[in-house]
């Protein structure tokens, strides 16, 4: 089995653990449904670029993604930094803009409480 059919095995796999169809998964990278349904079905060649955008989205052991070493995710899952990309990155430029905008006010703010502490 070539390495680029391997990686199309694993791409489905982590998709599915996710609980993703091919749309939201397309979505979350930012590249249409139809290529990935091409990669996964190894029609098409996966560049490096999308293993590193899925290992950084979605929190994957690149070691386990292009080897089968390791697990499938990197320890520490933190689900709620996930939710965070994933809905971030759906957003427009301006509407992350914003987002950005408001946590940086709220990083602010507790940092303002944290002094006031004796």
């Amino acid at each position: 089995m070539d390495g680029n059919t391997i990686l199309s095995r694993r791409i489905g796999e982590i998709r599915k653990a996710l609980g993703l169809t091919q749309v939201e998964f397309a979505n979350d990278l930012k590249i249409s449904p139809t290529h990935i349904g091409a990669m996964e079905k190894g029609a098409r060649k996966i560049p490096e670029r999308i293993v590193k955008i899925i290992c950084f989205t979605y929190r994957v052991n690149e070691s386990w993604f292009k080897s089968g070493r390791g697990e499938m995710f990197k320890k520490g899952r933190d689900f709620k930094l996930e939710e965070v990309v994933k809905n971030f990155n759906k957003l427009d430029e301006l509407l992350q803009d914003y987002v950005l905008k408001q946590i940086r006010l709220a990083l602010e703010y507790q940092e303002a409480k944290d002094r006031e502490k004796p």
